[in-house]
């Protein structure tokens, strides 16, 4: 079901399924065994491998690879792609070099996050948009109801609604087994040991040029005779790493080249526990806990408003986000508890106390790091400066 309300918000309720392996699945059961997969996001991943706090570690310290074959990547392409999708995104596409990528949002019209994106252009009408795995469906279905003029553009008079579905942009699933070719999934190498850990699978021209990328900018080399798009990103809050878009059949091999040339500088492959962990001390929201979720939280609120150019001619959501912008009391913000022996776990909808007693905010994520907890929470912005004393109330 799916569809747009007069209101402007874009309803969608994907069809229950079982949640099936992803491309590297036999590769986590021979290092992990199946006792630690799970079911995420419509698929089977590993928890962890060894420990969440090693693999953590592994990260700050050296570095870790991560399985996120299970990532969305769509192709947009077409005389009008850089129009449509800066009509869709909240940051600028038109004006994005190539071999470069911005973050950005996709929202509907009533102003609701749909999801978080990262747009990188690989021609002067082609670009690569990465979404997340649990929204994919949901985005995919909305792009084409907005190509057909089935969702609504704009809930007050603009030359978009007319203009938007005109736009030539195709859109195609780079994941999909019947694409003929320059098929992508992505794994992630985050850590200080991740450019010598690459550096080993290919040629020193090509070793430079992946040392010297800049943030949000991306190269094409070979590692280990294998095509990847080696891109300045992650999810991790690492200093150094990368994202590495391949061909799903390829994946599995390349997992394999990176962990036995990393295994000498400590890298090890690393599951959703710590990329969890990593992503909260990092401060890096997650869609449906720092953004939108029961809280409908914006990207003002999450910290991101620098990502919604309300400058654009037009972007979907755009009034709605204006009125956001002007008004929001609340925002996401990161604490740290005391995580030593005996201290009970803080959990998500733990309610944060001020001195006096009075509630301020939810707890939105939580992770043990160290001899520490760390949280990301929902809080009145007068109660969120730095130095603040809060109290949680278990509930």
């Amino acid at each position: 079901m799916q569809g747009s309300t007069s209101a402007g918000q874009f309803v969608f309720k994907e069809r229950a399924g079982e949640p099936v392996p992803s491309v590297l699945y036999d590769e986590h059961v021979k290092l992990a065994g199946k006792s630690h997969m799970a079911a995420f996001a419509g698929y089977l991943m590993p928890l962890w491998y060894s420990s969440i706090a090693e693999e953590h570690r592994a990260v700050r310290q050296h570095a870790g690879l991560f399985d996120c074959t299970h990532m969305g990547v769509l192709e947009v392409s077409g005389p009008d792609a850089g129009s449509f999708l800066d009509a869709v995104s909240t940051n600028r596409v038109q004006d994005l070099k190539l071999g470069r990528a911005k973050y950005g949002y996709i929202l509907d019209a009533a102003g609701n996050v749909l999801d978080d994106i990262i747009v990188y252009r690989r021609g002067e009408t082609n670009f690569m948009v990465v979404v997340n795995a649990a929204n994919e469906s949901k985005i995919r279905s909305y792009l084409h109801e907005l190509q057909q003029g089935r969702a609504v553009v704009d809930t007050q008079s603009s030359p978009w609604i007319a203009k938007l579905p005109k736009l030539k942009a195709t859109i195609r699933d780079m994941r999909d087994p019947s694409r003929p070719s320059d098929r992508r999934a992505d794994l992630a190498l985050q850590g200080p040991a991740s450019f010598d850990t690459l550096g080993k699978l290919t040629d020193a021209s090509g070793a430079k040029r992946i040392c010297e990328l800049k943030s949000f900018a991306f190269v094409q080399e070979k590692l280990g005779g294998i095509d990847c798009l080696i891109c300045r990103t992650g999810y991790t809050g690492s200093n150094v790493g990368v994202e590495l878009f391949v061909n799903p059949q390829q994946a599995p091999h390349l997992w394999n080249l990176i962990l036995e040339a990393g295994r000498p500088l400590g890298v090890l492959p690393c599951g959703l526990g710590s990329r969890d962990s990593l992503r909260i001390e990092a401060g890096l929201p997650l869609y449906g806990h720092e953004l939108d979720g029961k809280f409908n939280i914006s990207p003002f609120e999450a910290g991101y408003g620098w990502a919604v150019k309300l400058d654009k001619e037009f972007f979907i959501g755009q009034a709605a986000m204006r009125r956001v912008a002007e008004t929001y009391d609340m925002e996401v913000a990161r604490v740290e508890l005391p995580g030593t022996r005996g201290v009970r776990p803080i959990r998500q909808d733990d309610p944060l106390l001020n001195e006096q007693g009075a509630c301020v905010g939810w707890v939105l994520s939580a992770a043990k790091v160290e001899e520490k907890q760390v949280a990301l929470v929902y809080i009145d912005r007068k109660a969120a400066g730095e130095g603040t004393k809060l109290g949680v109330y278990y509930l």
